[in-house]
């Protein structure tokens, strides 16, 4: 079966699932959607060692999910359970599992990564540091701030930009002036650039970011022009029938059904199925936290 297209699909059917219970008040707060962008988190996770770090963003469970994480867990986060990732109190944009972190302040996370990278090459681990950004963060400065830290303490961090084309509803190019990659290589940082949701394009260049950051310590990044098919969050979609219809031939999963065989796509529904209908009806069966006070003194 292939592992690439299994992983993508497991994403994209776990967060369909996602909707559908946040729609019937299922979930505890929000939820944002990654749909269409599977190939991105998939193609790069796939390329990293174990023990490398992962910062997410508030477009989390696609990352979460291409790095080994388990659906159940994930649900059960979701719905505020007890038995969730970080027992039901980070909800959609906050948890935590090994070394995969995400936070949904706009801009937090880079700080934070660049922190971590430090903290890795003065251990002298050799791991890197992966920061996933979306093309709204371009407009934070503590980017721009820690960027130029990045650089000059040389540490071993991509940072990667998933252009989706809007920040929630404004497009880039209303937000965004000038060149994305020109933003990184004005401190000196290499980069690498892609207009495509193939999923083996993608892998392959991101092997080669990764050895480029980590061979040589030091910060890398790689764009990634691609598409969001869902809404920024629940419903707050302002974009044209005739441009979503436009987006959906990029589907990641349709070009890597191009190189598979009948049977290994149902193969793989079939699968991924199990393990989506088995995590939600687990976790909507377990409990709630209980909160406890200490008594006053």
């Amino acid at each position: 079966m292939d592992e690439l297209y299994q992983t993508m699909l497991l994403i994209r059917r776990f967060e369909e699932r996602l909707l559908v219970e946040f729609s019937s008040g299922n979930l505890i707060g929000t939820t944002h959607a990654y749909i269409g962008q599977e190939a991105d988190a998939v193609g790069i996770i796939s390329a990293i060692e174990n023990g490398d770090i992962i910062f997410s963003n508030h477009r989390c469970h696609g990352h979460f999910l291409a790095y080994g994480g388990d659906p159940y867990l994930l649900a059960a986060e979701l719905m505020g359970k007890e038995t969730g990732l970080v027992a039901g109190r980070g909800g959609s944009q906050h948890i935590q599992y090994r070394n995969f972190y995400s936070n949904g302040v706009q801009g937090g996370i880079v700080p934070v990564s660049v922190g971590m990278a430090l903290a890795e090459k003065i251990k002298k681990s050799g791991k890197i540091v992966l920061c996933f950004l979306g093309d709204g963060t371009l407009g934070e400065g503590v980017l721009y701030e820690s960027l130029n830290m990045a650089v000059l303490w040389k540490t071993p961090i991509i940072f990667i930009v998933e252009d989706n084309r809007y920040a929630q509803t404004t497009p880039v190019h209303v937000a965004v002036a000038g060149s994305i990659k020109d933003r990184f290589t004005a401190f000196g940082i290499q980069g690498w650039e892609h207009e495509t949701s193939d999923v083996l394009i993608i892998q392959n260049t991101a092997r080669e970011v990764i050895d480029y950051a980590r061979g040589n310590s030091c910060p890398a990044c790689l764009i990634l022009h691609t598409y969001r098919f869902s809404a920024h969050s629940k419903g707050d979609d302002t974009r044209s029938m005739e441009e979503l219809k436009r987006i959906h031939d990029f589907d990641p999963l349709v070009i890597q059904q191009t190189r598979m065989t009948p049977d290994d796509i149902n193969l793989a529904e079939k699968y991924v199925m199990e393990r989506i209908n088995d995590a939600f009806n687990r976790a909507n069966e377990d409990p709630f936290p209980v909160l406890t006070f200490k008594d006053k003194p």
